[in-house]
């Protein structure tokens, strides 16, 4: 079996990251592969990093530069219609944040686990934190009411918002979610933790694009929706591994703006999640 690997992810003033991302690819074993990294109108000095790595895979990475930020998914939809329309054969589309580190065995975990693009879509892959806490899988079946309340509270007002993280740091050991410690188990789950996912064929016999109507946050859920349309689920696969630093682009927001956006993504979510069906 051919594997073509396109690496797609959006870089915002963290262009360091993402070399360190093209270095692990660089070291993996794949028949082809490419990266497109689709840069969110970062600074001058951020995107000569960029052309620098250009310079030094100019086969393998292809910068997008932006003239605003358009946001996450967004941002990797303009990356999908590039690689679809320039790099035409692609086997699978490795899409997602521009902080993971993919080790040298990469393409071979994708190659055992041919089957499963068979039957799904998407892919979502055994993240681990640099702490080796897994991140995945991210919501196995539903998110219960009781938490649900909890994310309408943190959206009523900043300091509501402050205080609820106050309260779930001190109380994690009783209320952080279980669904991580399943992360040896494949299984179809409701949401893949939204660092990265694989799209396969399948995917584009369905789609053209991610479902983003949101500039960041929620992710998970639009694109578990997304599939849900059309009958499918997101397959969680253990055996394919991927190393994440872990929120490299949204600690440069300012937690007020980054609670702005997500109260904006909520609202959105709301649209199609109520807490009490009527």
């Amino acid at each position: 079996m051919q594997v073509s690997v396109c690496f797609i992810v959006t870089n915002y003033n963290n262009s360091d990251f993402t070399a360190g991302m093209v270095n692990s690819i660089a070291a993996c074993s794949f028949d082809s592969y490419r990266v497109v990294i689709v840069d969110n109108n970062s600074s001058h000095s951020e995107r000569k990093k960029l052309e620098a790595l250009k310079r030094e895979f100019p086969d393998i990475v292809f910068p997008i530069f932006n003239g605003q930020n358009v946001g996450y998914f967004p941002g990797l939809n303009i990356g999908i219609a590039f690689a679809r329309k320039e790099l035409p054969q692609v086997t699978f589309y490795v899409v997602g944040n521009n902080d993971l580190i993919f080790p040298a065995d990469f393409g071979g975990q994708l190659k055992q686990c041919k089957s499963d693009f068979d039957k799904y879509p998407v892919i979502s892959p055994n993240i681990v934190m640099l702490d080796g806490s897994p991140q995945n899988p991210h919501v196995i079946s539903h998110i219960s009411k009781a938490r649900e309340f909890v994310y309408d509270l943190y959206h009523l007002s900043y300091l509501m918002a402050k205080l609820i993280i106050k309260i779930a740091r001190l109380t994690s050991r009783f209320t952080d979610r279980k669904d991580e410690q399943q992360s040896d188990v494949a299984q179809e789950i409701y949401q893949g933790y939204g660092a990265c996912y694989i799209l396969g064929p399948l995917f584009f016999e369905h789609f053209d694009e991610l479902w983003a109507p949101t500039f960041l946050m929620y992710e998970e859920f639009f694109l578990s929706r997304q599939l849900e349309i059309k009958g499918f689920k997101i397959y969680y696969e253990p055996m394919i591994k991927v190393q994440h630093h872990c929120h490299a682009s949204t600690i440069l927001l300012p937690g007020y703006n980054k609670w702005l956006l997500s109260k904006a993504a909520h609202k959105e979510y709301r649209k199609y999640v109520k807490i009490w069906r009527q």
